[in-house]
């Protein structure tokens, strides 16, 4: 059975845990969430925090932080294996494959249509929009690491880990900086509250994993790992090589969709499979896409010059970049969750918490204001837009609604000027 192994607490400000959803409702609101969340992993991972810890309530800061962690921990995609977690959460593995599926799915269809020359985000109201769109991420960011640092850094020592891995990540930029300073926060947490007052745990999170199939999906991820270079030496396919490709660079990323590009390069432009032109092409119009980056993998696999390509190729290139990490996280939930309310744990993760806030506050900074505010125009709309969702109350919809408007009235501007 796949009931929680232990009483649930409640999460804060709501009566009862949530209820389970259907397959639609969860693909319809994460399709909204794909629709609309630009700016990146840590960009998403605002959009999350806005959607299911404030308005929605399927569970509390902490327990969303500590996810948060989980994800920043394993390799792959850490947007995706939050929205996919938040999708088992809600309604099982079926609620995390809708999750997941109504995340990627709008993203992957742009990078298809872009294989096959279709590009609406250069030029005219199309890119206008797009700028919109990327200015909200600025608000919805600035807005997370308001409330996040509000409830998860109360303390000077919480406070100062947060600054502390702001600046390391702003002055050392890498993957292996990301991973570090999670890890630094974790021994901070240690030193710090494991004999002094740790604050309440969050909720004990009911995922519908049953330990067996979390086991199997460890196993699996494994014999994937170790197994599809033998497959592909011994049948020679390039179907199988494609799989393997995609599967191996999902296996290894840490720091999302960003360090997953490199090795898809070394994987397809010196074999031949695409050209340096084709790939930069791509990569290029995955920076102007909602959603996750991995899905710049449905254009290499479309346009790759033996077959599978095309749609085929699109799809199998997009299950295997992502399967990695969403067996990882599948397999992870049940013992995390078990394990997060030890005491030992739960010190460490005040500290792990309090380095998820600088990890957000950097990305604050770079990329998300670096690659979009430009101009004192852009500074204005991205101010209005964070006091209207942190001041004024105003509807997320409404606030990604008006301020895409206002990107395509700045984009006419400054074309006139």
């Amino acid at each position: 059975m796949d009931t929680p192994s232990r009483p649930a607490t409640l999460p804060e400000s709501t009566e009862a845990l949530p209820a389970r959803s259907s397959f639609l409702g969860i693909l319809l609101v994460f399709l909204r969430l794909g629709l609309t969340s630009f700016g990146g992993p840590i960009a998403h991972l605002g959009y999350f925090r806005d959607e299911f810890v404030v308005r929605r309530r399927w569970l509390d800061e902490r327990g969303y932080a500590d996810l948060v962690a989980l994800a920043q921990f394993l390799p792959g995609p850490a947007s995706s294996q939050v929205g996919f977690a938040l999708g088992v959460l809600r309604g099982g593995l079926p609620g995390g494959a809708a999750a997941w599926l109504g995340f990627t799915m709008p993203s992957a269809l742009v990078m298809l249509l872009a294989a096959y020359g279709v590009d609406w985000t250069t030029g005219g109201t199309g890119a206008g929009i797009v700028h919109g769109l990327k200015l909200v991420a600025v608000a919805v960011v600035a807005q997370a690491v308001w409330g996040m640092a509000a409830k998860l850094c109360p303390d000077r020592p919480r406070q100062t880990v947060a600054v502390l891995v702001t600046v390391a990540i702003l002055l050392l930029p890498s993957a292996v900086t990301q991973v570090g300073v999670i890890l630094a926060g974790a021994a901070a947490g240690l030193l710090l509250y494991r004999s002094g007052e740790m604050g309440p745990a969050g909720a004990t999170l009911p995922f519908r994993v049953p330990r067996g199939a979390a086991t199997a999906a460890l196993a699996l991820f494994l014999l994937l790992l170790l197994g599809l270079p033998l497959l592909v030496a011994a049948t020679g396919s390039h179907a199988v090589a494609t799989v393997e490709a995609f599967y191996r660079a999902g296996s290894l990323v840490f720091g999302g969709g960003h360090v997953v590009l490199p090795l898809l390069e070394r994987a397809y432009v010196p074999t031949g499979w695409i050209t340096a032109d084709q790939f930069l092409a791509g990569y290029g119009m995955a920076q102007a896409v909602p959603g996750p980056l991995f899905t710049f993998a449905a254009f290499v696999g479309a346009v790759q010059n033996l077959a599978p390509n095309g749609v085929a190729g699109a799809v199998l290139a997009l299950l295997a970049v992502f399967l990695p990490g969403l067996l990882l996280i599948y397999g992870m939930l049940p013992f995390w969750d078990a394990l997060r309310h030890r005491p030992a744990a739960r010190a460490a993760l005040q500290g792990v918490n309090a380095a998820v806030v600088g990890v957000l506050a950097a990305a604050l900074f770079d990329p998300i204001w670096t690659s979009t505010v430009h101009a004192p125009a852009d500074f204005a709309v991205a101010l209005l837009a964070f006091a209207a969702l942190v001041w004024w109350r105003v509807p997320a919809w409404l606030v990604v609604a008006l301020t895409a408007a206002a990107g395509v009235v700045t984009a006419a501007f400054s074309a006139g000027a």
